[in-house]
Order: C-alpha cells, then sequence, then structure tokens
C-alpha cells in the first residue's frame, strides 16, 4: 500500500509555483509563490506544530492524555488541533475577537475549546489573549503552553523543512525570500538556512520582512521612535513586540504593506492566478512586487502562500465586510494608491513662509489662499516648521504675540509627516491629530501639503 500511515506524515513538500500573471511584467524579476496553503490543516503552522509537540513529547513536558494550550490568530490554533487530534491530546485556544468566524468554527471541528478575549487591552493585561493563556495552563494539569512566540523549536522546524525545500526546489538559485512574521519562526529559520546555503555557494539571499503597517517589527528593525499605536486587520502577522523566535540578524530589509494593498493583491490572487489564499500571501505579494520592477529580469523571488483563503470567506472575499471596513472596492478592486498619487493629482506646489516674515503677513497671505496652515522654510540652522492659525489667534489674544513680529515666535515643530512613497492608508491615523498631512522627502524638505479634502477627491475621482 502506498499510503501514509497518518495525516501528520504529509506535514512539508509543498509546491512552488510561478505567477504568470500578477508576477509578469516588462523587466521584472520572476515571482513564485510556495503553496503552503495546501498543508493538511490549510498552512505553514503545521510545520512547526508537529514539530513542538513531538519535541515536547520527548523531553516529558506532556504525556498521553494531556492537554496542548495556546493564544493563537487561529493557524497555530487549526495546526496544533489537528496534531492533537491524531495524537490523542485535548486542546485549548485562546484568541482575540478581531479573527474570522471561520477559524473558529474549524477549531471546534477538530474538537478544540476555544475562549476568546478583547483585542484593545495592552498585553500584560489580564484578560490579553497571552495572559488567560497562562492562567488556563496553571490551571490545568498535564497541560502545555506551546508558547509560539518564544519556543525556538518553532524556528527549527522551519530551518529543517521549509528552507532546504526553498533551496532545492529553485536549485539555489533564488535572490529574494519575503515572509511575514506573527512569531518570526519562519522568516528566522527558512532565512537562516537560505543565507547558509547561498553562502556555501558563493553567492547572496536577500531576506525580507513584510510588516503590517501599524506593527512595530519595522520601527524595531530601523531603530525608529516608537509611534502610536495603529491597528492593522491582517491577521496572524505583525505585533507589538518582537518575539524571542523572530531573528532580525537573518532580516536585510523591513517593507511595510498597508492593509489596503494586502486585500486588494489577496483577492486578485485568486481572480488572476487561481490561488484563493488568506491576506498574508497579498501582502507578500505587494513586497514582491516593488522588488521585482528594481532588480530587474533574471532574478528569482519567492513568496509565501501561507493559508488557505476558505477561513477568511467572510472577510477577504466578503464585499459587505470589506465596504464596511472601509475598503472601497470598484468591480473586483480595491483602492488603492500613495501620497504621491496624491500629490500629482492636486498638483505639489508648497507656499512657505519665512522666518523672517511678520505676523501679520503670514496672516494676511493664508486668509488669501484659504489655508489653515502654511509650513515656514527652516535655515541652515533650523529645520522647517509649522504655523497653525489656531496658534496664530490664541496668541494674539493672548497678548503673547504683536503682529509685527517674526512668524517663527508662533511655529510650530513639524507634525503629521509621512513620506511620498507611504500608502493612503497612513494618512488617516494622522488627520485624527493633525488638520493636514505634510509630505516629507529623504532630504527632509517639505514636498507636500495633504489635507482631508485631498483625499477625498482622489478617491472619488473617476478611474
Amino acid at each position: 500500500m502506498k499510503a501514509y500511515q497518518n495525516v501528520l506524515e504529509t506535514i512539508g513538500n509543498t509546491p512552488l509555483v510561478k505567477l504568470n500573471k500578477l508576477g509578469a511584467g516588462e523587466g521584472m524579476a520572476n515571482i513564485y509563490g510556495k503553496c503552503e496553503f495546501l498543508q493538511p490543516s490549510g498552512s505553514l503552522k503545521d510545520r512547526m506544530a508537529l514539530n513542538i509537540v513531538e519535541k515536547a513529547e520527548k523531553a516529558g513536558l506532556v504525556k498521553p492524555g494531556g492537554t496542548l494550550v495556546e493564544a493563537t490568530a487561529g493557524n497555530t490554533g487549526l495546526a496544533l488541533a489537528m496534531v492533537a487530534a491524531v495524537k490523542g491530546y485535548k486542546s485549548i485556544f485562546v484568541m482575540p475577537d478581531k479573527f474570522s468566524i471561520e477559524k473558529i468554527n474549524m477549531l471546534k471541528g477538530f474538537g478544540s475549546e476555544v475562549v476568546i478575549t478583547p483585542t484593545a487591552v495592552p498585553d500584560d493585561h489580564p484578560e490579553s489573549w497571552t495572559e488567560v493563556a497562562k492562567r488556563i495552563v496553571a490551571e490545568t494539569p498535564n497541560s502545555l503552553l506551546v508558547n509560539q512566540f518564544f519556543n525556538l523549536d518553532n524556528v527549527e522546524a522551519h530551518y529543517n523543512t521549509t528552507g532546504p525545500e526553498l533551496w532545492e526546489q529553485c536549485n539555489g538559485e533564488i535572490d529574494v525570500f519575503i515572509a511575514g512574521a506573527g512569531s518570526g519562526g519562519t522568516i528566522s529559520g527558512a532565512g537562516k538556512y537560505l543565507k547558509e546555503k547561498a553562502k556555501e555557494a558563493g553567492r547572496e539571499v536577500r531576506i525580507v520582512l513584510m510588516d503590517p503597517v501599524g506593527s512595530s517589527y519595522f520601527d524595531k528593525f530601523y531603530d525608529l521612535p516608537k509611534r502610536e499605536k495603529v491597528g492593522w486587520k491582517m491577521e496572524g502577522v505583525g505585533n507589538d513586540f518582537v518575539p524571542g523566535c523572530l531573528d532580525f540578524s537573518v532580516v536585510d530589509e523591513v517593507r511595510r504593506v498597508s492593509d489596503r494593498h494586502a486585500f486588494s493583491l489577496t483577492r486578485k490572487l485568486a481572480r488572476e492566478e487561481g490561488f484563493l489564499v488568506g491576506e498574508t500571501s497579498g501582502a507578500g505579494l505587494s513586497v514582491a512586487l516593488d522588488i521585482a520592477r528594481e532588480i530587474g529580469p533574471g532574478k528569482n523571488i519567492v513568496i509565501l502562500l501561507c493559508d488557505s483563503g476558505n477561513r477568511y470567506i467572510s472577510k477577504t472575499y466578503n464585499d459587505e465586510w470589506m465596504k464596511a471596513n472601509g475598503f472601497a472596492i470598484q468591480g473586483s478592486q480595491l483602492w488603492q494608491g500613495t501620497v504621491r498619487d496624491i500629490l500629482e493629482f492636486k498638483g505639489s506646489d508648497v507656499v512657505f513662509a519665512e522666518e523672517k516674515d511678520t505676523i501679520a503677513h503670514v496672516a494676511a497671505r493664508m486668509g488669501e489662499l484659504g489655508i489653515s496652515q502654511m509650513p515656514v522654510r527652516g535655515s541652515s540652522d533650523t529645520p522647517p516648521m509649522m504655523v497653525h492659525e489656531s496658534d496664530l489667534l490664541q496668541s494674539l489674544l493672548r497678548g503673547d504675540v504683536k503682529a509685527e513680529q517674526s512668524i517663527a515666535a508662533v511655529a510650530a515643530p513639524l507634525e503629521g509627516q509621512v513620506a511620498p512613497d507611504d500608502d493612503i492608508a497612513e494618512l488617516e491615523p494622522l488627520f485624527d491629530k493633525n488638520n493636514v498631512a505634510v509630505v516629507v522627502d529623504r532630504s527632509a524638505d517639505i514636498v507636500g501639503i495633504v489635507s482631508k479634502i485631498d483625499v477625498v477627491k482622489f478617491l472619488a475621482a473617476p478611474n
């Protein structure tokens, strides 16, 4: 009989498939997707779930009849639930309330218990998903907290399987590997293996981490100041902290992806390439398309088609959910764009005040232009600043300044800064605190001002 002894033996060895439509363009590198959605439970998490449980069994950390417990966004839970079912363990999973009903019902289908916790609480809050999982383990005899974020058996699984498979499937001719990170196990394990094999072969492979807008990995990698927390709707990727499994020394670059780009390209993967997958696959493709144009033809890029789209039917593939969550749909497409697109649409001319200009002069000029904010051009010794209509009014009413004084007396540091190539999704949280967003290029020069109405006109314009 040419048969596997159980479903766990089918984990791994997923195919690598070239993208022929979305990844094809003049002057572009080749893009390939590794079909992890074909794993038995439907995601790449099968690899680490099996490895973690079997290592725990060998170490005596869990015994027959025991219980597997994990704080999980869904895919890890499904993989562990499958392993538990085959091996005869009970399973309990703690999940934030933002995740799809399909994942919850699929977990229950494996016989697992699901505990739902609020999303909008700090990680150290007693009701956070991680703290609730710890409490369940403390109260449950013969239980194992899988702890995917800090369990290095997670990384080992991908070092031993995902990395070698990719190297063999690409015949060593892989130039760029792109992956997201929830726990960080995949990119750390597979990335490390690929780096080592490339070094042995006398070549290089570039490891790129895809990070959702709002996640902390981009800022941590580039040692940027901590930003105000912004949520994202992609599941199972990104974090507010850096897990122990995420090895930044393996990563060459981090690129951010907005929900809008991720969801749009995910739907395109289904309609144009036949891959019904989750939104992290679309996010990986977003990064791959940019890099494919940058490095040019003859190079090979690999992304992970991480999980099956059957667990996102009520979200990613549901037009009503998409519209309700702010994704404007035109036919089958989502609005996409960057800050640069808005500037090209509206014009990017910026009217500056000079430091030597008087308050009276600037106030009159703002009135003529019908604007409530005006940037003040910096000098060799001072950075650009911003004059706000409200600051002018308050300062004059209080008698803090006189009309003939220099505008520098009421100018404030620049806030609400974005880069030209930032996604338009970056603008919305800035508008909550500032009337406008200030577009600053790599030379720290102000190249544009974007207001709420500018974005509205851009989105409302005919394609």
